[in-house]
C-alpha cells in the first residue's frame, strides 16, 4: 500500500496537486500538468524569466512544451485501476485545524463537521453523506472544534433550543423540566435575533471607525498646515525686523513666542489624535471580533460568544474634529507688517499686540460648521444674478434669480464683464463672511459654482470655465452622477441626481461646501484653502433645451442681509483687531 501511494505521490503535479493531466516534463526533470506550467509562467512574463516551480532552476528563453507519452500512458492506466493522487502536505490537519474524526492513521483536515452526527468529516469520508438518502436531512456545517459542546449534559440530546429567561441553550428535555414556563425558541430563531443586533453593532463601529480615521487625517493636515503657517510667520517676522537694527533685538522674542505656541498648538493635536488612534484599535479589534463571529455557522456557538462580547463603549470625542486653518500666525506677520513704516515708535508702544496675536492661535475650539439645514440658514445670503455677466443664450427672469438656456441669443448690450463663449453667468453680490445659498435646477444639468470675481470673461480657454482654473470651484451636476472640478481636476463625489445644491462659504476660514438638500444635509464636497479675494456664485448651463437653474429664496431679504452682513462685519472686525490697534497710534 505505501509503494501504491508513492506511486501516486509521483504522478501527481505539485501546482495542482492532482493527477497529471497532459504530463510534460521539464529540462530539470521535473513533470506538471500542461496547463499547470502554462499558466505558471504566463505570470512571470512580464519578468522574461521562467522557473520550475519545485526546484526553482531558471529557463532563458521559455522553453517549449512536448508531452512525455511515457507519463501519459501511467496516469491513464492508473486511472483505470481507481488510483488517486495522494494528499498533499497541507491537506493533513495541523495542531490548529480541526481534523477529520474518522481517519485512522494520519489525519485529514476535516472539510465540513455535522451537527447531527457531530463529527467532522474530511473530503473522502464526507463522500456517505452527500450519496446516501440516510444523511440526507443532516445539517453540514464549515469544520469546527468542540462539537461536544452542542450536546446537554444532562439529557444527552442536541441542544437546538435557547431560554431567553435564562439567557442559555438547552434541549427539549429541558424545555419540559427545569425551563418548563420558560421564554423559549428555536436557537436558530434566537441567532436571527442577535445576528441582526450585531449587524446594527458593526454598522455602528464601522461608522464610528470612518469617523474617527477622518477626523485623524484632519487632525494631521491640520498640525502640518499650522507648521507651515508658524514657519512662515516666523520668516516674514524675519523680513520686517531686519530693516532696522533696533527691531533685530525684538526678532528672538517674537520668534520664541511662535516656536512657543506652535509647540503647545501641535503637542495639542497630536495628544488628540493619539487619543483618536487609540480608539481606532478599540474598533478595529471589536470589528474583527464582530465579524469572525457572524461568520459563525453553529447557532449555540454563537449565542455562547454572543454573551461573551462586551457592551460598545461610549465614543469619549466628538464625532467629528472642526478646525479654523486660517486661525494661525498669520495676523502675527499681519501686525509686524503694518508697523514697518513707523517701527521705531511701534516698539516702544505696542510690541505687546504681537504677542497677543501669537496667543490668538487656536485649532480646536474654532466654531463648528452648521449641521442642520434651519442652522445653515441662519446664514442665507440672497442671490441675484447680474445681466451684465449672462451669457448671450442665457435668459434671465423671476427678479434675476432664474436662468434658462435659450436657442436664440438675447439682445444683450455689449458689456466687458460678460461671458462671451461660455453659457455663464455671475452673481451681483461680493460674498465674504460666513454665507449660504441654495440653488435648484431641471433639466440635463447645471455647474454650481463660486468663483473670484476677476474671473476671465472673454474667450474659450480654461481662464473663463468654471471649475477649470484656480480661481473657481464648481459642482458639475448631471442627472446621473456629480463631479467636483477644480484647476481641471475632476472627482466623482455622488453616484445618484441632486436636484437641489447647498453652498456654504466661510471665507475667512477658507471653508467651501457643497450639499444635497433633502429632508437632511448631505455633504457631497468640503474644500479647505485660503481665500485671496471676495467671492461670487455663479452657474453654467448644459446646452440642452428646458435647463434651468434657480438660486431658492430662504428668508427674507432684510433678514438674509442681515445675518450674512453681521457675520461679514463679525469677521472682519476680529480679523482687523490687530491691525487697529496699529492704527490708532499713527493717528495720535
Amino acid at each position: 500500500m505505501a509503494r501504491v501511494q508513492q506511486q501516486g505521490e509521483t504522478l501527481s503535479c505539485s501546482i495542482c496537486l492532482d493527477l497529471l493531466k497532459d504530463p510534460v516534463t521539464l529540462n530539470c526533470g521535473h513533470s506538471f500538468c500542461k496547463n499547470c506550467i502554462k499558466d505558471h509562467w504566463d505570470t512571470e512574463e512580464q519578468r522574461r524569466s521562467y522557473s520550475c516551480p519545485q526546484c526553482r532552476k531558471i529557463f532563458t528563453p521559455r522553453p517549449s512544451l512536448k508531452k512525455n507519452v511515457m507519463l501519459a500512458d501511467l496516469v491513464e492506466e492508473r486511472k483505470k485501476t481507481g488510483l488517486k493522487a495522494a494528499p498533499a502536505h497541507h491537506c493533513y490537519a495541523g495542531a490548529e485545524d480541526v481534523a477529520c474524526d474518522v481517519c485512522r492513521k494520519r489525519k485529514l483536515k476535516a472539510l465540513k463537521s455535522c451537527l447531527v452526527c457531530l463529527v467532522s468529516y474530511c473530503e473522502e469520508h464526507l463522500d456517505s453523506h452527500y450519496q446516501s438518502p440516510a444523511f440526507k436531512k443532516h445539517k453540514l456545517v464549515e469544520p469546527y472544534k468542540n462539537l461536544q459542546e452542542n450536546i446537554c449534559p444532562r439529557h444527552d440530546k442536541m441542544m437546538d433550543l435557547f431560554c431567553r429567561t435564562d439567557q442559555q441553550c438547552i434541549c427539549s428535555l429541558c424545555s419540559v423540566d427545569e425551563h418548563k414556563g420558560h421564554d423559549t425558541v428555536s436557537a436558530a430563531a434566537e441567532r436571527t435575533d442577535k445576528q441582526r443586533e450585531l449587524e446594527l453593532s458593526l454598522e455602528e463601529v464601522q461608522q464610528r471607525l470612518q469617523d474617527r480615521d477622518r477626523d485623524v487625517k484632519v487632525l494631521q493636515q491640520e498640525r502640518k498646515t499650522l507648521t507651515l503657517s508658524a514657519d512662515k510667520a516666523v520668516k516674514d517676522t524675519d523680513e520686517v525686523i531686519n530693516m532696522i537694527h533696533l527691531l533685530l533685538r525684538r526678532s528672538s522674542d517674537v520668534k520664541q513666542q511662535i516656536r512657543s505656541k506652535l509647540e503647545t498648538e501641535v503637542s495639542r493635536v497630536r495628544d488628540a489624535e493619539e487619543k483618536l488612534q487609540q480608539e481606532i484599535t478599540e474598533l478595529k479589534k471589536r470589528e474583527a471580533e464582530q465579524k469572525l463571529l457572524s461568520l459563525t455557522h453553529d447557532h449555540n456557538q454563537f449565542l455562547l460568544n454572543y454573551r461573551s462580547l462586551s457592551a460598545l463603549s461610549p465614543s469619549t470625542h466628538s464625532s467629528t474634529i472642526h478646525v479654523r486653518p486660517l486661525r494661525h500666525f498669520e495676523d502675527v506677520a499681519a501686525a509686524v507688517a503694518k508697523v514697518s513704516g513707523q517701527l521705531q515708535e511701534v516698539l516702544t508702544k505696542t510690541w505687546t499686540d504681537i504677542s497677543l496675536a501669537v496667543g490668538e492661535v487656536d485649532v480646536l475650539l474654532a466654531e463648528p460648521e452648521p449641521k442642520t439645514r434651519g442652522e445653515f440658514i441662519r446664514y442665507s445670503q440672497e442671490i441675484t444674478l447680474d445681466q451684465n455677466t449672462a451669457n448671450k443664450y442665457l435668459l434671465l427672469s423671476e427678479g434675476n434669480i432664474k436662468v434658462t438656456f435659450m436657442k436664440k441669443a438675447q439682445s444683450y448690450p455689449r458689456h466687458t464683464d460678460r461671458f462671451t463663449d461660455y453659457r455663464q453667468v455671475l452673481s451681483k453680490e461680493s460674498l465674504t463672511g460666513r454665507c449660504y445659498w441654495e440653488v435648484e435646477w431641471r433639466g440635463r444639468g447645471v455647474y454650481v459654482a463660486v468663483t473670484y470675481e476677476n474671473i476671465s470673461r472673454s474667450g474659450r480657454s480654461h481662464e473663463c470655465l468654471f471649475g477649470y482654473n484656480d480661481k473657481s470651484w464648481a459642482l458639475d451636476c448631471d442627472q446621473n452622477r456629480c463631479h467636483f472640478i477644480h484647476n481641471s481636476i475632476r472627482t466623482v463625489v455622488s453616484d445618484v441626481k441632486v436636484s437641489r445644491v447647498g453652498v456654504y462659504l466661510d471665507h475667512r476660514a477658507g471653508l467651501l461646501s457643497f450639499y444635497r438638500v433633502s429632508k437632511t444635509m448631505t455633504l457631497l464636497h468640503r474644500v479647505q484653502t485660503v481665500f485671496t479675494q471676495p467671492l461670487c456664485a455663479g452657474v453654467w448651463l448644459y446646452p440642452s433645451p428646458g435647463v434651468t437653474a434657480e438660486f431658492c429664496k430662504l428668508t427674507s431679504p432684510w433678514s438674509a442681509t442681515f445675518h450674512c452682513t453681521a457675520s461679514a462685519r463679525a469677521e472682519e472686525c476680529t480679523s482687523r483687531s490687530v491691525v487697529d490697534s496699529w492704527l490708532s497710534v499713527f493717528d495720535s
